[in-house]
């Protein structure tokens, strides 16, 4: 594996590469690698030639009274974790390089729906330094493919808006969610967890199950579901930050005819922001009874 720390170092390996006929496949991180990220890598091997990872803690993308400071930095593991995996390139730059001219005079990418609700309420700013890095790194390694994980849904969904309209030829690939063996969704910021908090914290993913059954056995009062859902949150210790039941596509609230929903979750711990999320298709029965449901409504 070959780690480069300049763009110039990094883009000459690649056009080599690319000259050659094989193909490119991204992993942008930022670092602290657990087992979503390396099954992330792994997927990339599985439908590219070349693999590149990057590592990067965007500041950016933090805001006020954020944890950039204290992100973890792991950086000679994670190499070795990556090395272990057969990633074939590194990219592990630093601010100057990512931001030459200074973050204050850095040229924006804005994508302007899908990034002031949910988690972007609760962070402003917080998409903005998303989808400029982001476009940064595909102009850098311009890659065939780029491989992000679901677990970061609304994330996703801005990603895949602003490389349809900025008309960035890059395959972006969502891979499901790694998760622990009680459910709870793998991430970074599960190191701030509290001993006495962990055994708890499946409550989040266990809630969102519970909406998507009460879902498919015929509910359609979403809001109702989400204030319960919400409630199961705080009886249980944590402080809600959202439930809600979105149009997977749009991430719109979700409509009675909506056949494609995606649930989200997010909460506070005592150290730690979680997020989880769960999709789930409609099947043709259930579509027809709610517009069944409605007929009958308007009679």
């Amino acid at each position: 594996m070959n780690i480069y720390h300049t763009v110039s170092g990094l883009r000459a390996e690649i056009r080599a590469r690319r000259q050659g006929g094989e193909t490119i496949g991204f992993v942008p991180t930022m670092g602290n690698l657990h087992e979503g990220h390396l099954q992330l890598v792994r997927l990339a091997k599985e439908q590219c030639d070349v693999v590149v990872v990057s590592i990067f803690v965007n500041p950016l993308q933090f805001g006020l009274n954020e944890d950039w400071e204290k992100y973890p930095r792991t950086f000679q593991d994670d190499a070795k974790k990556l090395e272990a995996e057969g990633c074939d390139f590194l990219f592990h730059p630093d601010e100057n390089e990512i931001y030459p001219n200074g973050m204050a005079d850095q040229t924006r990418v804005v994508v302007p729906t899908m990034t002031d609700i949910l988690c972007g309420a609760s962070r402003p700013g917080h998409f903005e330094g998303v989808t400029t890095v982001v476009s940064k790194l595909l102009h850098i390694v311009q890659p065939d493919t780029a491989i992000f994980g679901i677990k970061d849904y609304q994330q996703l969904a801005v990603i895949r808006r602003m490389v349809e309209d900025l008309c960035i030829p890059v395959d972006i690939v969502g891979a499901a969610i790694a998760r622990d063996v009680d459910g709870l969704a793998l991430s970074s910021r599960n190191g701030y967890l509290g001993e006495d908090e962990r055994p708890k914290v499946k409550v989040l993913y266990e809630t969102l199950c519970w909406c998507r059954s009460q879902i498919e056995a015929g509910e359609r009062d979403f809001t109702a579901l989400e204030i319960q859902a919400a409630e199961t949150l705080e009886k249980s210790g944590f402080r809600t930050d959202y439930v809600s039941i979105r149009n997977s596509k749009t991430l719109e609230p979700a409509a009675h005819d909506d056949s494609q929903l995606t649930i989200l979750g997010a909460m506070f711990t005592k150290g730690a922001r979680l997020i989880d999320n769960i999709s789930m298709t409609l099947g043709e029965s259930q579509a027809a009874a709610v517009l069944e449901e409605q007929t009958e409504v308007k009679k």
